[in-house]
């Protein structure tokens, strides 16, 4: 199996192929030729060469002749990079390689939002009241507004990442934030159209995982709530969703099956929905890979994602896999902390340079799923500041948290910013909130503290 970057996930895939007796090769940059990921598998061959960092990872011809000279099966994305387009995996299926992923055709279907939510509907799975084409002028803006009232968001049509993106409170900001969300979505995608929603306020984040095999069965392992974000970045996940109402929790997990039964959906997936402070629930979208927070999930269902998604990909069923919908159970809850390599007095940019300490918290119940986190790692510019994983388990909400808590507590990292999510305080409230964070004053230990309370 070959295994693109994104070190934390791609030495994660290498210990799963490992442990089931496949060989395996990573493929690295030339700025990445000392990096963790590149030792930790069988094989290692350079790609990209006199390419940018990023564009090394990206560029899909070097990659699949690394994977047909060193007689690869499979290549498995991981995520970020490649891991939802389409043409990297009609690329591997072309090349006669194994995309470990669904098949080309869906992640393309998942990747076009307007598609998703058009399949999403024919499913019967509810979604936020929107556009269901870009809006051609302020006028159709005015017309939506009318009709289902403010607030409202105008969404870039063509890109994410929060550009082009503008709430409306009031009809006498519609026109200004209109022409904002436009000209933004312009600058940053080259095209201004812009989609419609209505506002949903301050919502929980509730996602479903899901497993489809080649045979058209579909599973689904629970939910996880990733309600706590920061400029649209999760920061903290945590399974089960705490305080969630079981005819919710039903409704969410039949939803998510559904929806990817209506598209034939094969290995492992993420159905995304919002839930408002009434209850509702709408979907917004698929992510066909595994997800950052995918460890919480098999913490609370003893299930391995990851050798799942290779097992189906070898054409195994779920079936044969032991996997049945009334075997899954929710086992306790676990918690995942993203510790970041950032910069509190910089608005949280990303901070380089060589990590002069690093002394984690393990123990019981804590799983530390990292790469580059260890003494004397250079911290590099060039990918994303994820450091380490932080993931606590326990029998309940309140011992996780305490488990979190301790582990956070006994990190010691110096050399580089750090941003690491401590004092998680979990008290049993009806309402999941965000508190703001201050900064904190422990200079050997967290830069910045974040209470999460009443989860």
């Amino acid at each position: 199996g070959l295994i693109n970057r994104g070190e934390c996930i791609a030495i994660r895939v290498f210990r799963a192929c490992t442990e089931l007796g496949i060989r395996t090769v990573a493929v690295y940059s030339e700025q990445d030729t000392g990096q963790m990921h590149r030792q930790k598998a069988d094989e290692a061959y350079l790609i990209g060469r006199g390419l940018p960092p990023v564009a090394a990872y990206l560029h899909i011809p070097d990659i699949i002749k690394v994977a047909k000279e060193n007689n690869v099966d499979a290549i498995h994305p991981g995520y970020g990079f490649l891991s939802e387009r389409a043409d990297f995996a009609q690329a591997c299926t072309d090349a006669g390689v194994r995309f470990v992923g669904p098949p080309p055709e869906i992640v393309r279907k998942m990747g076009d939002k307007v598609e998703a939510r058009t399949i999403a509907i024919r499913a019967g799975v509810p979604v936020v009241p929107g556009t269901d084409a870009p809006i051609a002028s302020l006028q159709e803006a005015q017309e939506f507004a009318n009709t289902y009232g403010f607030p409202i968001i105008f969404k870039a049509a063509y890109g994410g990442g929060g550009r082009g993106m503008r709430v409306v409170r009031e009809y006498e900001e519609l026109e200004e934030n209109y022409q904002r969300a436009y000209s933004e979505a312009l600058a940053a995608f080259g095209n201004g159209a812009l989609f419609v929603e209505k506002f949903i306020e301050k919502p929980r984040h509730i996602e479903v995982q899901i497993l489809g095999d080649k045979y058209g069965n579909v599973m689904h392992l629970y939910e996880r709530d990733c309600s706590i974000q920061r400029r649209h970045q999760k920061v903290v996940e945590i399974a089960p969703a705490a305080q969630l109402d079981p005819h919710l929790r039903d409704r969410l997990t039949a939803d998510s099956v559904n929806l990817a039964r209506q598209v034939g959906y094969e290995n492992a997936g993420t159905v995304e929905f919002l839930v408002d402070k009434h209850g509702k629930h709408y979907f917004i979208e698929v992510n066909s890979r595994l997800q950052v927070e995918h460890t919480v999930t098999e913490e609370i269902t003893d299930v391995d994602l990851v050798h799942a998604q290779l097992h189906i990909c070898e054409g195994r069923s779920l079936h044969e896999l032991g996997l049945k919908q009334d075997k899954i159970r929710i086992n306790g809850c676990a918690i995942q902390c993203r510790v970041t390599t950032e910069d509190p007095a910089r608005g949280f940019q990303p901070d380089t340079g060589r990590l002069e300490v690093f002394r984690s918290g393990e123990g019981m119940g804590i799983r530390l799923d990292s790469a580059s986190a260890f003494q004397g790692a250079i911290i590099s510019p060039h990918y994303d500041s994820l450091l380490v994983k932080v993931i606590a388990s326990g029998k309940d909400l309140p011992t996780a948290a305490a488990k979190m808590n301790r582990a956070l507590a006994e990190f010691r990292i110096r050399g580089v910013k750090r941003h690491v999510l401590e004092r998680l305080s979990a008290a049993s409230s009806q309402q999941s909130r965000q508190d703001e964070s201050r900064p904190s004053s422990r200079r050997t230990s967290a830069c910045r503290s974040l209470d999460v309370t009443s989860l």
